[in-house]
């Protein structure tokens, strides 16, 4: 017979953080395949109005969600909330006191910042450069949210039967 009652995780002061760190970690990093996949998508089929151009980050972002085609303004809103989710993964790694947490989830907000950034200057100028830059620091939030996952769940649980 099973029972369900029989393991006890035995944590630390930071387990309940690294847990939601597990958690946001996955959900972003989902996230982020989904918004990479638009990318590409926007990259191959969207054709950016020549209205969009000129003005600026956040002239750009603003244009791409009042005035952009639908998958770019999509792509746009998903970015958004993904660097709100990195400065929550930030502000978690702190708190749980973990260097190697807090240092991935910085770069991936950090690498998350200047591929938006390069998006708003593609959308702004169009040149190639940035699309290949916010694909390049996409990449590399991907793995570091990826190390993140490992991080969180390697020896941060400990498990015992009773």
């Amino acid at each position: 017979m099973l029972d369900a009652g029989s393991t006890q995780v035995r944590s630390g002061a930071g387990a309940p953080h690294l847990e939601i760190i597990r958690r946001t970690n996955l959900g972003t990093g989902i996230a982020l395949v989904v918004q990479y996949a638009l990318g590409m998508w926007v990259n191959l089929y969207v054709t950016v109005p020549a209205r969009d151009q000129g003005g600026g980050f956040f002239t750009a972002v603003g244009r791409a969600l009042a005035n952009g085609p639908v998958a770019l303004g999509i792509h746009t809103g998903l970015g958004l909330l993904l660097v709100f989710g990195a400065i929550s993964l930030v502000v978690r790694s702190v708190l749980a006191r973990n260097a190697a947490l807090i240092v991935l989830s910085a770069v991936f907000f950090l690498a998350l910042l200047g591929a938006a950034s390069s998006g708003a200057s593609f959308v702004d100028s169009g040149r190639d450069g940035a699309s290949a830059s916010m694909a390049i620091l996409t990449g590399v939030a991907l793995i570091c949210s990826l190390a993140s996952l490992y991080v969180a769940g390697n020896g941060s649980r400990e498990v015992t039967s009773r």
